[in-house]
């Protein structure tokens, strides 16, 4: 587990801070994670509660989700594309992002496809409202949390069909440019070295083909929700996409994980 300190505890320091969702691996903050520690830059990690209002968080990041990078003498970064490109500039080495402007754009395009809204992400997050809205009886108190979660990412009634063509879209493409790119001889998904698309595809695909109990300890609930039954969003997985991405897991991210 991680020692996380608290938004009024993390508020008065002055070294490099990363609000996380404290005790699942949500993927939008396992992603930040990831690229910090490439990059070797050390972090104290802030607590965040997924679901709840995190009030004080609202009041001094202005968002009340996790990630947020917040960096001595700078605004908070709320999003994961911002803090992807604050860590390239803060420690250009190794390179985790392309620098010409058009592989750049590129390059930008194919990892909003795994963390903007209606990336991967995003559609396996609305996929999961249905079936755990449904399951709560009427007037549960947990009910008033998970609509306002729902709410906040976007679900209305029916969107799972589009989220879940949207998986399958977005899957097939990845294990196609996976082809591709061992077929010419590269190990990675995006030119010849390791990127940020890696890291941000290992961790996100956790919501699709979840990593084992011993690699990945989240609890029970969380793992049901997290595994697909789906036989159209699984033949949409190559293989060789799972073995890839426990390959950048274990050699680059570091197993177990541990939120």
């Amino acid at each position: 587990m991680i020692d996380y300190l608290t938004v009024e505890e993390a508020r008065g320091r002055e070294d490099i801070r990363l609000v996380l969702t404290a005790g699942v691996p949500g993927p939008w903050g396992e992603a930040a994670k990831a690229i910090l520690r490439v990059k070797e830059m050390e972090f104290t990690p802030v607590r965040q509660g997924g679901g709840d209002r995190n009030e004080a968080l609202a009041e001094w990041t202005g968002q009340s989700s996790a990630p947020v990078l917040v960096v001595p003498g700078e605004a908070p970064y709320l999003t994961l594309r911002a803090i992807m490109l604050t860590a390239e500039r803060m420690a250009p080495a190794p390179t985790l992002v392309p620098q010409g402007t058009e592989e750049r754009a590129i390059f930008l395009g194919l990892c909003g496809e795994i963390h903007a809204e209606l990336g991967l992400g995003w559609c396996r997050r609305l996929m999961m409202f249905d079936p755990i809205l449904s399951a709560v009886p009427a007037g549960d108190p947990a009910i008033e949390k998970l609509e306002r979660m729902a709410q906040k990412y976007g679900y209305y009634p029916g969107c799972s069909d589009m989220a879940r063509e949207r998986v399958i879209e977005i899957l097939k493409a990845f294990s196609a440019r996976l082809q591709r790119q061992q077929a010419a001889g590269r190990e990675f998904l995006y030119g010849d070295s390791l990127t940020a698309l890696d890291l941000i595809f290992a961790v996100f695909s956790n919501l699709v083909v979840p990593l084992d109990a011993d690699d990945c300890p989240m609890p029970d609930f969380l793992r049901a929700t997290y595994t697909v039954d789906d036989v159209g969003i699984l033949a949409a997985i190559a293989p060789a996409l799972i073995e890839y991405r426990d390959r950048i897991l274990r050699d680059y991210i570091g197993l177990p994980m541990r939120f």
